[in-house]
């Protein structure tokens, strides 16, 4: 059974604790290890490894530390290059192969982001389990089947936008880039609209804008839309 526990989302890090009750596993690392270690009740020897979607800092602030703690981390050479360390720990993965790590296979998906080359992750267990991780990205062409667990970015709402846009608050520049570079409610809502969800047990809302969002709201919307249990860390 996949367990999912949210370290960190949103602009200030992110950092993701995902275990199928064999192999844990960390989605992103964007927080300072210490703080990693706290949260997981400094049990990080047992973390097999950790996927890093993209070079923002956000995402990965926390890498050097990770790496000299022994935890191998995987990402695209795009990234590697991208963040500028070397490391041996450091495994670059390509989009569309497959790859495992404990008990899971991952395939690593190409995804819209302004950065090098950002990639989202299937995940599969030996139980069949399918959780999907998708964060900053504005759009994913791909459709999936038998999906159980879905984590993926909902990082604002056009109106919501639009409407601070309006008042002053938000410069009028970042509507451009938000909108060529993260997920907005209404295009989350087309992705579910296009995948195969009669096997989801839930739905992780990531990375909300501190501004353009509204938690309530995004939660009750999805779970009106899917029918499924919805969670907003």
């Amino acid at each position: 059974m996949i367990e999912i526990n949210t370290l960190a989302t949103g602009s200030k890090g992110n950092c993701y604790h995902i275990t199928d009750g064999s192999t844990p596993i960390l989605l992103e690392c964007g927080i300072a290890f210490r703080e990693i270690q706290k949260r997981v009740n400094f049990k990080t020897s047992s973390i097999a490894g950790c996927l890093v979607t993209h070079e923002h800092k956000d995402h990965c602030g926390g890498l050097k530390d990770l790496l000299k703690a022994g935890i191998n981390t995987y990402m695209s050479a795009g990234t590697k290059e991208a963040i500028g360390l070397d490391h041996h720990r450091i495994k670059t993965v390509k989009t569309k192969e497959p790859f495992t790590l404990g008990t899971w296979t991952i395939l690593p998906f190409d995804v819209q982001h302004d950065v090098s080359e950002p990639y989202g992750f299937l995940m599969v267990n030996k139980a069949g389990e399918k959780l999907l991780f998708a964060t900053d990205t504005y759009y994913i062409k791909y459709r999936f089947q038998g999906l159980t667990h879905i984590m993926i970015e909902c990082n604002y709402s056009l109106n919501i936008l639009n409407r601070n846009i309006a008042a002053g608050s938000v410069p009028k520049v970042m509507k451009k880039r938000l909108m060529q570079s993260h997920f907005s409610l209404e295009n989350v809502k087309d992705f579910f609209r296009a995948n195969d969800l009669k096997q989801v047990q839930e739905i992780w809302l990531l990375h909300l804008s501190d501004s353009n969002s509204d938690e309530e709201r995004f939660k009750k919307e999805i779970m009106e839309l899917t029918g499924k249990m919805v969670f907003v860390p």
